[in-house]
């Protein structure tokens, strides 16, 4: 299994607009972050997490030209607002693609992007508009995804919740400030977990800090734990430096083998 991070950073992204800090300064192409979306690959099938509102240009720059299904973590914009990026998908495919979100979520969404879901949606002549099949999913729902059996877990994210999910070796926390008792065993010994975190010390109240997420790891007893979501208070490469072995900073592009 080969998991890309397609985008690695807040809902602001980085550069921040109108920010002139050291971060968004930097020349270092790592620090320069876009917001989440993982593709996750199996063989010849993809799954993608997440569209976020730099959708197109992430997978232009990682030369994608199929995706299998989507998986939405939540109804939040920076992770959904690059929706329309997916119908030159279904336009290829011929049919529409498997858009998996978990049930809560469903009326939100489909109100928000009516053209899409509405009961009268109608095509533009000479456009096109995404076909979505919305496959609706439970809290720890066994569902199958692309080829991957996936468990979805809900997490907290402040007042909100957010899905994340175990597959295989693989276990991802999408926007999340703890990690439910009763899931942990389901999270246990993954060979990769992918986790957000915003920034060293000061605690959010809907997002772990690198400490945090650090320790969830460590904990969980992940081999490897890669950190994602993060904001401008400290560069790439300083965040490498602080961290303990086994933990790794993401950044936009990178590939890992799980």
């Amino acid at each position: 299994m080969r998991v890309r991070f397609l985008g690695t950073g807040t809902s602001f992204g980085v550069p921040v607009i109108g920010c002139s800090c050291r971060v968004c300064r930097s020349a270092d192409p790592r620090d320069a972050r876009t917001r989440h979306g993982l593709l996750i690959e199996e063989g010849e099938r993809r799954l993608l997490v997440d569209t976020p509102p730099e959708l197109r240009l992430q997978l232009v720059r990682e030369r994608v030209e199929r995706i299998d299904a989507v998986f939405l973590s939540h109804q939040h914009a920076d992770h959904t607002h690059g929706i329309d990026d997916l119908r030159i998908f279904t336009v290829r495919m011929g049919r529409a693609l498997p858009f998996l979100v978990a049930r809560e979520f469903v009326e939100e969404l489909t109100s928000r992007f009516s053209y899409v879901w509405g009961k009268t949606t109608m095509s533009q002549p000479g456009s096109v508009v995404p076909r979505l099949e919305i496959r609706p999913f439970d809290d720890r729902e066994a569902i199958e995804a692309a080829g991957l059996e996936i468990t979805p877990i809900a997490f907290p994210h402040g007042v909100y919740r957010s899905f994340g999910f175990r597959t295989g070796g693989l276990a991802v926390i999408v926007d999340a400030k703890s990690v439910p008792p009763d899931a942990e065993a389901l999270l246990r010994d993954a060979r990769v977990l992918v986790i957000n975190a915003l920034w060293f010390g000061d605690p959010h109240p809907g997002h772990f800090s690198i400490e945090e997420a650090v320790d969830t790891g460590r904990r969980l007893g992940a081999e490897r734990t890669y950190l994602t979501h993060l904001a401008h208070r400290a560069t790439h490469a300083e965040i490498e430096a602080r961290l303990p072995e086994g933990a790794f900073a993401a950044y936009d592009g990178l590939a890992i083998e799980v």
